[in-house]
């Protein structure tokens, strides 16, 4: 059985892991923990129920994966994700008000929530052509990997729960997030832990990467909308009105110098102009152009003080602009925050923590803390126990109509996830 090779396995890692390789501790009360955990009939009932469901869980992440959910867009594929939740028998699901997917199932005890998370939305827009090819066992569509496998593997947990018996602890709420990606601001999980929303205890997210990662620190990042508006005109006959195109470029010039030398230094922070639109045509002096910027930071103080950098920069190229218009009225400009993912991190020594990577050991892998921007920053920030997870397999190209996802092994995620999620529920 394969539990009982990887069993071997875990015993020989964590003894690599106590001496001095470069990995995070882990102290053995969480190793003990685990290893009895795994000694569980059920657990290893379970783990083998989720090996033999590979071809249903391949099944509904091609199904999945081929429901368009665009940016804003996610609701036909919640609507399928609601029905499996139903299908597969948890006690209670529902569809929030902003559209995240919901399935509770109950806690024997029930005094705690923990959350298994991941999300509804892709990148790509609507009308994107999200047919899976399959050529030597690889499947290729846009979000093949980013998140569909994750979803399709909260669907095996809760069917193979249901399918041996297994009963939490705590209650166990099973989320699709909407608005993960891009300028969905992580709107689903905001909504999840606004004020007077859902009592979370734990939240564990399931997202890029290897089997593994055990992510525990959020990548915080601002992003702006600047508009520049002016009246527009003839290229010849109302030349001297002040050009938003020219002053957008300024804008631009104006704030890479000064955000070059502030990043030089200090805590890892980027910034990226990363859209630029306007304009109607070679000949027309615009009336409006636009561009939109990503900063990020490991420090929340210095997201702030980017914004600062921005701000001016747009203010002299605006004031330039107008200062040498020969006619018209003055441009104007707005900047706009349409994102704000926060920073923050998690000791390595809390439970959670410590239990996903003694549960990664498990598997014959050295897990690896890591920083990222995915669902997990707002319960980070918040001090509330979180991590993201990889999915697992072998993937590539996200966010690219050639991302790519292979079958390798891929069942052992789903195995860690279950044994992470036990682990910090709770089971008989």
């Amino acid at each position: 059985m394969m539990y009982r090779f990887s069993l071997l396995i875990f015993l020989l890692g964590f003894t690599q892991l106590t001496f001095g390789q470069k990995n995070p501790s882990i102290e053995k009360q969480y190793t003990k923990a685990i290893q009895k955990l795994v000694k569980n009939k059920k657990i290893q009932k379970v783990f083998d129920h989720i090996q033999e469901m590979d071809s249903i869980t391949m099944e509904r992440h091609i199904e999945l994966t081929e429901i368009e959910a665009p940016p804003f867009k996610e609701e036909k594929r919640g609507l399928v994700y609601a029905d499996y939740f139903r299908t597969l028998g948890l006690d209670s699901v529902w569809i929030d008000a902003v559209g995240n997917v919901l399935g509770l199932l109950k806690g024997y005890e029930g005094n705690r929530n923990v959350v298994l998370d991941a999300h509804l939305d892709t990148v790509f827009p609507e009308g994107t052509d999200v047919k899976v090819r399959i050529k030597n066992d690889t499947l290729y569509a846009p979000g093949i990997g980013d998140d569909t496998r994750a979803l399709s593997m909260l669907l095996t947990i809760i069917e193979s729960m249901k399918k041996t018996d297994i009963q939490p602890k705590d209650n166990v709420l099973f989320v699709g997030t909407v608005g993960e990606e891009g300028l969905g601001d992580l709107r689903g999980v905001k909504h999840l832990f606004r004020e007077n929303g859902p009592q979370i205890d734990s939240w564990i997210a399931i997202d890029g990467g290897d089997i593994g990662r055990v992510n525990n620190k959020g990548l915080g990042s601002y992003r702006y909308r600047v508009t520049f508006k002016g009246p527009g005109g003839h290229s010849w006959g109302a030349f001297g009105l002040a050009n938003p195109h020219h002053a957008l470029g300024e804008a631009i010039s104006n704030f890479v110098a000064a955000a070059d030398v502030y990043t030089a230094e200090g805590p890892k922070t980027s910034y990226n102009v990363g859209v630029i639109s306007g304009g109607t045509s070679i000949n027309s002096i615009p009336f409006e152009s636009i561009m939109e910027i990503d900063i990020r930071s490991i420090e929340p103080s210095r997201l702030d003080a980017m914004e600062s950098l921005l701000q001016e920069a747009v203010n002299k190229a605006r004031a330039h602009q107008n200062g040498i218009k020969r006619r018209g009225p003055d441009l104007m400009a707005v900047l706009d925050k349409i994102g704000n993912r926060p920073s923050g991190e998690l000791a390595d020594d809390l439970p959670l923590i410590q239990r996903s990577l003694a549960a990664t050991t498990f598997f014959g892998e050295k897990p690896f803390l890591t920083r990222g921007s995915t669902d997990s920053n707002i319960p980070i920030a918040k001090g509330v126990p979180a991590i993201t997870i990889g999915r697992g397999g072998k993937g590539g190209k996200a966010h690219s109509l050639d991302e790519w996802w292979l079958n390798d092994e891929g069942y052992k995620a789903i195995q860690l996830a279950m044994l992470i999620l036990l682990s910090e529920a709770g089971m008989r």
